[in-house]
């Protein structure tokens, strides 16, 4: 995301290296192929969202509900997390929910040992695995806390990495698989945000696609709101409302008084259920 952990040129920077190159590939299928009687209904959103790093207060959550978005992707938890989030209660999702606000639950787990800059915690190929599994069941504790109900989808954050490194993307696909197993345990639905150019390229590509997440919030910064047009993979794969793309970052936006500088997302997938 915008600033969460790396400074807008480190992002670009770290985006740059990974190779900017679209390239198409196999995707794999849409979370709802696990439905089962168990399973609550996914809720969906379609329309535009926003991230930004910390929370925003209740009543700026309010001043920004004028239509343009609709949902907004909060940072619930995980080691690589980079803002404090005094804002983000209980008490705040149960209001802005009332607002009309949709949520998108955002989990900042391990990343690759490839990848460039320091993170708190980072995967090895021993143990991404046990990783995966803690932090997706830290993920599931951390959403449950706020009031976002099994059945919500919870999006694990994947920085760009070098791709080409065979252990080190054996090693993400090994956590992935571990931290969606250990999200599904708990009633919960898997979402990954990653790059095209890489750790989303890993996950649509894959050919094992065992155990990997069913809703795909690609990043691709072509200021173009859609999840079709511009959608690099099969376009067979990661459909019934299971895509969000990112695609502009960075961007200062004042409505009602209130400034904050987000980024934007079309959005087509689920979101976190409340109240």
């Amino acid at each position: 995301m915008s600033s969460h952990r790396h400074s807008k040129k480190r992002r670009y920077v770290a985006w740059a290296a990974a190779g900017a190159a679209v390239v198409a590939g196999a995707g794999i299928a849409a979370q709802t192929s696990m439905a089962a009687p168990a399973w609550p209904a996914q809720r969906t959103f379609t329309g535009r969202a926003f991230d930004t790093c910390a929370a925003p207060s209740v009543a700026a959550m309010k001043a920004w509900h004028t239509g343009f978005y609709g949902a907004a992707a909060v940072y619930v938890g995980g080691k690589n997390r980079g803002c404090a989030q005094p804002n983000l209660t209980a008490s705040w999702v149960k209001s802005v929910s009332a607002q009309g606000w949709k949520l998108i639950p955002l989990y900042v787990g391990a990343q690759p040992s490839c990848q460039t800059g320091n993170s708190p915690e980072k995967m090895t190929p021993a143990t991404a695995a046990s990783l995966g599994a803690s932090d997706g069941a830290d993920a599931v504790a951390k959403a449950s806390a706020l009031g976002m109900k099994a059945g919500s989808p919870v999006y694990l954050d994947m920085e760009p990495y070098d791709l080409t490194n065979k252990a080190c993307n054996d090693a993400v696909l090994t956590y992935v698989r571990a931290f969606d197993k250990a999200l599904h345990a708990k009633t919960y639905r898997t979402g990954y945000y990653g790059f095209t150019s890489s750790s989303a390229k890993a996950i649509a590509t894959a050919g094992d696609k065992t155990d990997l997440p069913g809703n795909l919030w690609y990043a691709l910064w072509d200021k173009k709101n859609t999840t079709t047009s511009d959608w690099p993979w099969d376009p067979a794969q990661f459909t019934n409302h299971s895509r969000a793309h990112q695609y502009m970052v960075n961007s200062k936006e004042s409505r009602g008084g209130y400034t904050i500088t987000v980024d934007r997302d079309a959005w087509d997938a689920p979101v976190a259920i409340t109240g």
